[in-house]
């Protein structure tokens, strides 16, 4: 009788009878794997030692997949920024003049991430920034926008414009702490032509009202059954104390994970400075503003301007957090946690407009930047936040096994809605955003940090991030371009962390915590990448549609 195939039909002189023969028992597969001396796979010692392999980026390595026995909606992401706040996402958008103004600062935060808010414009202009992200979401409003009852409705409207609402209680000397006669809403002044009227001609005088110690849970119990849209919190001689808005229930509802103080429960705000003595003006204004956390922003932080402006903020603002950078040696990183700082920023040259690596010789590759020195602060308690080179979720999930605890995105956000760049059509008719490095010319040539004057260049954030203020020849650390438009970050954030959730489930990890201590234990491997093996990982097709998410 033939052979059939995939049967031997019992004929053991068949070559491949030999290879079942040697086979042991199947039920004792997990006893002989114990018999290896070492686990399949690199530790992150073995992977990211200079002296064998060099220095690697992100695309040198993959992650070594783990046991999955939970679904990914189980994993959590929560993770801290600094010493004393910790975000649910790990998510931080550069501080770059064409990712992010408040508008990104304050989605986000919605997100559960952070927003670094530039410095290349005037200290007013960024202390506005400030104020907006913080004004966007509270609990109890503790400083809100007050009228008199001789405020027209015109310079309503215009504040409307200005902070992006239009509800403010009026009192009779237009202050906090005066007696409360009505509120005026959008409803009350949207149709009103004649704008030179006072708004007490217009607002709303029948009000309900708190008393004050009410608190946050019955307060919002008290709003959702009046059917307002404001609640004023009041003392017992109906001086106005606070208030709280219907939009902030609302924005709870839809932002589960938002970034928030856990007292005000307004967002949580970060802003850069540079190292001047003149950014201790600017860093006034941004805490009288309500910044939560200041980012020292230079392109080589070992230095002695940023050591004692860590100093200086630490001594002057004790409860504002600092995050100091950028740093990719542990020798750099420990000069910084000795001054005080509460988080590291971790990269040189990495970043996708930034040229600092070619022009000056002086950087290192991103991976073997963020593990050295991540697994040097980590004995100090300082967060380390892996900022550039990040081009996937794949790589957010490299730089976070490496022992960062939260990513800095760039490039990877300029393309979004929110971020401020210019949108236009390329000439291949795909719509892109304006996107450029702070090290490039045309950013270290921009004169609105200067309010146009003519010694600009020495208030401009470029040339403060790269010690340039005083050169008569600008040498550029950065480029200029253009990246694909993506969309809004409330798409595009999620779909960043519904991939990293994934990524945490094939890696058998639960949390960025646990991903943390099994890489330290040595249960996380991890394997070198080839070119050979970089082309296999990649697409090897004719043509092809890639769609990120849907």
């Amino acid at each position: 009788m033939p052979y059939t195939n995939g049967h031997t039909n019992g004929d053991t002189h068949l070559p491949s009878s030999a290879f079942f023969k040697r086979a042991q028992d199947p039920s004792t597969a997990l006893d002989v794997l114990e018999q290896y001396s070492d686990r399949d796979g690199l530790d992150i010692g073995g992977l990211i030692n200079s002296n064998k392999h060099g220095g690697l980026t992100y695309n040198d390595f993959l992650v070594l997949p783990g046991y999955i026995g939970f679904a990914a909606s189980e994993v959590i992401l929560e993770s801290p920024v600094t010493k004393r706040i910790t975000l649910k996402t790990p998510f931080v958008s550069s501080p770059m003049d064409t990712v992010t103004e408040h508008d990104m600062a304050i989605h986000m935060a919605l997100q559960g991430g952070l927003g670094v808010i530039h410095h290349n414009c005037s200290a007013d202009e960024q202390a506005e920034m400030v104020q907006k992200v913080k004004r966007f979401e509270n609990g109890f409003i503790l400083d809100p926008v007050v009228l008199s009852c001789n405020t027209t409705v015109g310079e309503v409207k215009a504040l409307k414009e200005k902070w992006g609402f239009g509800g403010f209680p009026v009192t009779e000397n237009g202050k906090l702490g005066s007696k409360l006669i009505g509120i005026v809403t959008n409803r009350d002044t949207q149709f009103e032509e004649d704008i030179s009227q006072p708004v007490s001609s217009v607002m709303v005088t029948d009000l309900v009202t708190a008393a004050s110690g009410t608190t946050l849970m019955e307060a919002n119990a008290i709003l959702a059954k009046s059917k307002k849209g404001k609640l004023p919190i009041v003392d017992s001689e109906g001086n106005l104390v606070s208030m709280i808005s219907r939009s902030d229930l609302t924005k709870n509802l839809h932002f589960p994970l938002a970034s928030k103080l856990p007292d005000s429960k307004q967002l949580i705000c970060a802003a850069a400075i540079g190292t001047r003595p003149e950014d201790k003006i600017r860093l006034q204004k941004l805490v009288d503003a309500g910044l939560d956390i200041v980012v020292l922003d230079s392109s080589q932080g070992n230095s002695i301007y940023q050591i004692e402006m860590i100093k200086y903020i630490k001594g002057k603002y004790p409860s504002l957090d600092v995050i100091g950078g950028n740093v990719v040696t542990r020798e750099q990183a420990a000069n910084l946690i000795v001054a005080g700082v509460d988080g590291l920023r971790i990269g040189m040259g990495s970043g996708s407009a930034c040229i600092t690596q070619e022009v000056m010789a002086v950087g290192r590759p991103q991976a073997a930047a963020v593990y050295n020195v991540s697994s040097f602060a980590a004995k100090f308690g300082v967060p380390c936040m892996a900022d550039g080179g990040i081009q996937n979720v794949g790589h957010i999930v490299k730089g976070l096994a490496l022992g960062a605890t939260t990513i800095m995105m760039g490039g990877l956000l300029a393309g979004t809605t929110e971020s401020p760049g210019t949108s236009f059509v390329s000439r291949e008719g795909k719509l892109v955003k304006a996107y450029r490095g702070m090290g490039s010319i045309d950013a270290m040539q921009d004169k609105k940090a200067g309010s146009g004057s003519k010694d600009s260049q020495k208030s401009n954030a470029g040339t403060a991030r790269y010690f340039s203020e005083g050169d008569s020849v600008l040498v550029a650390q950065g480029v200029s371009g253009s990246v694909a438009h993506r969309g809004s970050v409330t798409k595009f954030v999620p779909y960043l962390a519904a991939g990293l959730k994934h990524s945490l489930q094939d890696c058998g990890q639960k949390s960025l915590h646990e991903l943390h201590e099994s890489v330290n234990q040595g249960t996380t491997r991890f394997e070198l990448r080839t070119a050979s093996a970089q082309l296999e990982g990649g697409v090897n097709m004719e043509s092809y549609e890639k769609k990120l998410y849907a």
